[in-house]
């Protein structure tokens, strides 16, 4: 009877287990990227880039043209709304796991993002690893629909230029914690296309262009490739930079690539005056020299080394002030630091503190390290009389 019984329960097993419920990958619809745009009365336009499998050997869809993604819109009240639209519009299951980058166009972003933005925070089928960006100046869509000469499928070439980090890299992660933390503001990247002809089917670029500042769920305001840069090192991000400065008295211009940055913040919150100090750290080699100055040379390098931290003093000090004076936004998180270091002072001002960071004295001070001229010594085409020794 025991025997049976055994036999039975392995039997049971046998038949309860398999793949009943598994979804065939011929079932499933590939989304590489996503775009988010306002319609002019109010609603939302999602915009998928689907990927199209292969179905011949030599990797096309037949004989004609091989085109390795489409594009599908709807609109919708919110984002999962337009996203069962265009579920109704596919026989396969919209699939996300794949998903690249999320763009934002830049209009729905100063509308506000929270009514397409929420959904990615609940839905587990999202990828809070997945990147997010802004496309300036334009429809989000019209990115997902260019041709990128490299890539065949063009999220994925933003997707490696994000990955390069060389601007503002956020990942919806990232995005999350800054929105729903105090003290600080959320910034993303921003990226925009740059056409090479009228001609929709024409290849087209697309270039990383600054960064977007967000406040309460909407962007606030943008920052150039320069300010970028300068914020990527005030908040510990910098990798690989180039800065370049102007020797006083027209002797020329300098370049150096900094391959190790660090950031330090300290804080002094004293009755009403909040004063925060951001020590800048940089080494790295010159990689261009336009001046008549032999730099391998102490008193020439001392002189170099001093305009590049003041340009880069410059550079950081500027992005600063447009954060505290025209947007009102801490997205370095100069907050969170004071939160952090001194709570005391932190609750005594963080009901108000967009206007005490509008307010804050904060100093930028320039560390450099030059390890080496590399190959920008003397300028070549200089003879030994025009050198300055």
């Amino acid at each position: 009877m025991k025997r049976a019984l055994q036999a039975c329960c392995l039997w049971s097993a046998c038949l309860l287990s398999g793949c009943w419920d598994r979804t065939e990958i011929n079932d499933l619809a590939f989304i590489t990227g996503s775009a988010f745009d306002l319609t002019e009365n109010g609603d939302y336009l999602l915009s998928l880039q689907i990927a199209i499998p292969s179905s011949t050997p030599g990797g096309g869809i037949g004989g004609g043209a091989q085109h390795k993604f489409f594009v599908v819109s709807a609109t919708g009240k919110n984002a999962n709304d337009a996203f069962e639209k265009l579920q109704k519009k596919s026989s396969r299951k919209l699939f996300t796991a794949h998903r690249s980058v999320i763009f934002i166009g830049e209009s729905l972003g100063r509308h506000g993002i929270e009514g397409v933005i929420d959904v990615f925070a609940h839905d587990p089928r999202q990828r809070l690893r997945t990147y997010i960006m802004v496309v300036k100046g334009g429809q989000a869509k019209k990115l997902l629909e260019t041709k990128y000469p490299f890539d065949q499928v063009p999220t994925e070439a933003v997707k490696e230029m994000e990955g390069q980090r060389s601007e503002i890299a956020v990942n919806l992660r990232d995005f999350f914690i800054a929105a729903s933390s105090k003290g600080i503001e959320p910034v993303i990247g921003a990226i925009e296309v740059e056409p090479e002809g009228n001609d929709a089917e024409q290849m087209g670029l697309f270039k990383l262009a600054g960064s977007a500042v967000f406040k309460k769920m909407k962007m606030v305001g943008k920052l150039d490739e320069r300010e970028t840069d300068g914020l990527n090192w005030a908040t510990n991000h910098m990798k690989d930079e180039r800065i370049n400065a102007e020797l006083p008295g027209g002797q020329g211009n300098v370049g150096m690539l900094v391959t190790h940055a660090e950031r330090k913040i300290t804080s002094d919150a004293s009755g009403d005056r909040i004063r925060f100090k951001v020590l800048l750290q940089g080494k790295g080699v010159l990689f261009e020299n336009n001046t008549r100055l032999d730099v391998t040379r102490p008193k020439n390098i001392a002189l170099v080394k001093e305009a590049l931290e003041n340009s880069a003093r410059t550079q950081v000090t500027d992005v600063l002030r447009k954060l505290q004076k025209q947007y009102d936004a801490d997205v370095v998180g100069f907050g969170q630091l004071l939160r952090q270091n001194k709570p005391k002072q932190w609750k005594a001002v963080q009901n108000e503190w967009d206007r005490k960071f509008a307010e804050a004295e904060i100093a930028v001070v320039v560390k450099l390290n030059i390890s080496g001229a590399g190959m920008a010594g003397p300028p070549l085409q200089l003879n030994q009389q025009e050198i300055q020794k």
